[in-house]
């Protein structure tokens, strides 16, 4: 496993922190997951769905806990209490790797800030994640994906034009603002281990989801800075490349998604219009973007024509770019997606009828491993207090006092 004999100590919840976490123990780091006593990660308690027990009846754990917490071991620490405070330091001195997403300052009430703990271990990497970074005016702000879209843009990108039917705003259906955070922070993490080993200092890590969001506009960002002018909403098409979205045909939709000129010959040669890829509007992309209002309608009459399945076919053959849009239900069934092994079965506690979606990374050396189901609250507290050298006798005493659970 690429990150074994890594430790991380993830004092995070919800969801960047914690894809964060799971990324880096499917790499093979031990993640030592610590929780609220009593109540944990606040996802535990984001359902239905939960997962069933062998009884077809819903246990303790929310599908939203089980998606982002596997490979990782489970301790209950109150850190308002002084006990508790101590068992992190005592924790973080034996860690590669903290990562957290409290509240801007929190931690230091508690004396467990990144420059204190990194006193005790300088090679100490802390990555701090929040909704607007530890600087600015939005510091103090609490930060969540769906108000982070609409702060940062993609909201404005997102969604049918405000003319047509449906129109308006949208939020993308999954929180791809802490998705990519987590995974911002994952690759942050990484170099800091690097430079840690090479120097024997660890560094504090500044991740935001704001500055994620910008910076995840990646093409229309450009486009803004390019000509000062605020794109609209588009639907599903694409902002620079014509025809690049959902069409119907006469039974459903597909999507097409030419990338160059090309294809579009190709296409037009399947669609019975050879013409258009003559037509000085649309033979070169950049005219298509300028005449897309002349175009698409074109496209849109041609392709209701034909059954959805005869011009993917069609498509497919002639290596234009196409595809469905396939439900879950039918993306799980797909072939390709069963044959790249993407669902995953753990053996759980309180079932064994868990299946997580495996991480997508493949490595031919070091390949990802699942070695553990997302743990229970607490499940690991004892192994790993008897880890960090504490006797019996301590941890009853912690157990009896509440610090830890």
């Amino acid at each position: 496993m690429a990150l074994a004999g890594v430790r991380v100590l993830d004092l995070s919840r919800v969801l960047a922190g914690p894809w964060c976490t799971q990324t880096l123990a499917d790499l093979g780091a031990d993640v030592i997951k610590v929780e609220r006593p009593g109540s944990g990660d606040d996802t535990r308690a984001w359902g239905p769905p939960y997962l069933k027990d062998a009884q077809g009846q819903d246990t303790s754990e929310a599908a939203y806990y089980l998606g982002a917490n596997r490979n990782k071991r489970s301790i209950a620490i109150d850190i308002a209490c002084a006990e508790g405070q101590a068992l992190i330091r005592r924790l973080a001195q034996q860690a590669d790797v903290l990562v957290e997403n409290f509240k801007v300052g929190d931690l230091a009430r508690f004396g467990l800030d990144a420059q204190s703990l990194q006193e005790a271990n300088p090679r100490l990497v802390v990555c701090s994640i929040t909704g607007f970074g530890q600087t600015g005016p939005y510091r103090d702000r609490a930060g969540y994906d769906y108000a982070i879209q609409g702060m940062g843009g993609l909201m404005s990108i997102t969604g049918e034009r405000d003319d047509k039917p449906g129109g308006g705003p949208q939020k993308v259906g999954v929180a791809v603002a802490d998705l990519f955070t987590g995974l911002y922070a994952t690759v942050a993490v990484l170099a800091a281990l690097r430079h840690a080993e090479a120097t024997g200092r660890g560094q504090i890590i500044d991740m935001a989801l704001l500055d994620t969001q910008v910076a995840m506009l990646a093409n229309v960002g450009a486009n803004f800075l390019c000509t000062g002018r605020a794109p609209g909403r588009l639907g599903n098409a694409h902002a620079n490349i014509v025809p690049y979205q959902v069409f119907a045909a006469s039974d459903g939709h597909l999507i097409l998604a030419v990338g160059n000129d090309a294809q579009f010959a190709k296409f037009c040669e399947i669609a019975g219009h050879s013409e258009w890829a003559l037509d000085p509007r649309f033979a070169r992309n950049n005219a298509r973007v300028r005449h897309r209002a002349e175009l698409v309608p074109l496209i849109e009459a041609a392709l209701l024509t034909q059954a959805r399945d005869h011009w993917l076919r069609a498509l497919e053959a002639a290596k234009v770019p196409c595809g469905p849009i396939n439900n879950l239900a039918e993306t799980f069934a797909d072939p390709q997606v069963q044959a790249r092994g993407t669902v995953v079965p753990l053996a759980h506690p309180l079932s064994d009828e868990l299946r997580v979606v495996a991480n997508p990374i493949k490595l031919s050396l070091t390949p990802v491993s699942y070695r553990h189901a997302p743990p229970l609250l607490g499940q690991h507290t004892r192994e790993i207090l008897s880890e960090a050298g504490c006797s019996e006798a301590e941890i009853e005493a912690l157990l009896a006092s509440g610090a830890v659970a």
